[in-house]
């Protein structure tokens, strides 16, 4: 990658994640509104960030309202391998971040219905894959 590619690389990184924060602001004043408990804000706006601003940018830049279908890959692969803190437990709160962080933009107009009820399948068909994954890679370290 030429200086030039890099450069112009780097800036759309830069408009994409401005636009992703700006969204994660909005998403935190959405959950608010819906009287959750700070902590749980502050988790389910980390758990999308993270998605959203390292995942979703590490290799391609996919802006947020059109990563939806890359929630397999994260969760069954990425989030496992990356993360010092993934236990079924972080898969399942990742799970409900997904689904109030899609329906947010649902409701602002940002993915369409088809969209989500498109992500909410994904999330059904391969939550047990994820959940099973998680345990044989821990399972896996042990053994090492």
């Amino acid at each position: 990658m030429s200086d030039k590619e890099f450069k112009e690389w780097e800036l759309q990184v830069e408009i994409v994640k401005k636009n992703n924060n700006k969204l994660l602001f909005e998403f935190e004043e959405y959950l608010k509104v819906k009287s959750l408990k700070a902590k749980t804000i502050n988790n389910h706006v980390f758990n999308i960030e993270l998605f959203a601003n390292e995942y979703l940018l590490r290799y391609s830049i996919i802006p947020v309202e059109k990563g939806f279908l890359e929630i397999g890959s994260f969760l069954g692969d990425y989030f496992i391998r990356k993360t010092s803190w993934a236990s079924k437990y972080s898969i399942n709160e990742n799970i409900a971040s997904f689904k109030k962080f899609y329906t947010f933009l649902n409701e602002k107009g940002e993915v369409s219905k088809e969209e989500l009820s498109e992500m909410k399948e994904l999330i059904k068909d391969e939550k047990e894959d994820w959940l099973e994954e998680v345990d044989s890679y821990w399972n896996d370290i042990e053994d090492f």
